[in-house]
């Protein structure tokens, strides 16, 4: 499951990330998310994805 926390989901996510997969596209396309909606969530923590590190910084 997903968390809906935003601060659970910025570590769960960078967690999938850092784990299995290389990249954002990658993670949305296999557990069927929306990148869109998942980059305004995380923005509104102050959170933006970084392609070099592959992570939520």
């Amino acid at each position: 499951m997903i968390p809906k926390d935003p601060f659970m989901l910025l570590s769960w996510i960078n967690m999938q990330l850092r784990d299995y997969y290389p990249g954002l596209d990658e993670l949305c396309t296999s557990l069927n998310l929306d990148r869109k909606a998942l980059e305004i969530t995380l923005g509104g923590i102050d959170y933006q994805y970084d392609p070099q590190t592959n992570s939520f910084v």
